[in-house]
């Protein structure tokens, strides 16, 4: 469970997790509220649908590692939901097979450890006007909508529900906000530095929440090294001096 003596933690998914480091991304943020407490490994990987993750599932997740993740976050969605194209080829899985899918990763996620927890991230609305702008021409006509996200986020959250895994329903959770569909994107479909905020502060709340043992919100874990040192900074006084080990001031929002 510890690399070095800290937790792992394991950002799994297409490319809204690729992403997460990117343009004030959630995952950079998860980074910075978990140094010195969990290490962030990000396993994304773009335009993937949850077969590919499904054929590679054993690879990254190994069952006789002898590290395994404390927490494994995972997304996939997007690109299933995709509609078919008239070749057959291109990533749309029917909504029965994706969740069947999503059934089996999380069983193999489960079966890990004892103590690896895992966070499904639902699918997440669009703006489709944005996304039909901003899709490059060297691609065929790629099919999005609104009403299909919702359907494979709906069905993600029920499934989630039936197995009792935790959940972030981002399709409902971003549109909480009244200008979701031009704040929270970049493109129309990957996240904007506003869209990773609800990202963060969902994922948080679970983890705050949760009555997992170990806890795994940063503000009870133990801060790695964060014992009293003469050779920390020197306090006012000249007679002592002062732990910075969780100083936050830095960070632009005080994440709770």
């Amino acid at each position: 469970m510890m690399v070095g003596g800290r937790p792992l933690f394991v950002l799994f998914g297409s490319s809204i997790v690729q992403f997460s480091f990117s343009n004030g991304g959630w995952g950079a943020a998860l980074a910075d509220i978990y140094a010195r407490k969990a290490d962030i490994l990000l396993r994304g990987y773009i335009g993937w649908n949850s077969r590919r993750a499904l054929q590679v599932i054993d690879q990254v997740f190994p069952k006789d590692s002898p590290v395994q993740p404390s927490l494994v976050i995972v997304y996939f969605g997007g690109n299933d939901s995709v509609a078919a194209h008239s070749s057959g080829l291109g990533p749309h899985v029917p909504l029965e097979e994706y969740i069947d899918n999503m059934r089996k990763i999380a069983e193999h996620l489960k079966s890990l450890s004892e103590k690896t927890r895992v966070i499904f991230l639902s699918c997440p609305p669009l703006n489709e006007e944005t996304l039909r702008k901003s899709t490059s021409t060297v691609l065929s006509e790629i099919v999005r909508t609104n009403e299909t996200c919702r359907l494979y986020s709906e069905a993600c959250v029920s499934l989630c529900k039936e197995m009792d895994l935790k959940v972030v329903d981002l399709w409902n959770a971003m549109q909480k906000r009244e200008d979701w569909a031009m704040a929270c994107f970049t493109d129309g479909l990957h996240l904007s530095e506003e869209g990773s905020k609800i990202v963060v502060e969902e994922i948080l709340r679970i983890l705050k929440e949760a009555e997992w043992d170990p806890c795994l919100h940063w503000k009870a874990m133990p801060t790695e090294f964060g014992e009293d040192s003469p050779y920390d900074l020197v306090s006012s006084s000249g007679q002592s001096t002062v732990n910075p080990s969780d100083w936050t001031f830095h960070r632009r929002i005080q994440w709770d």
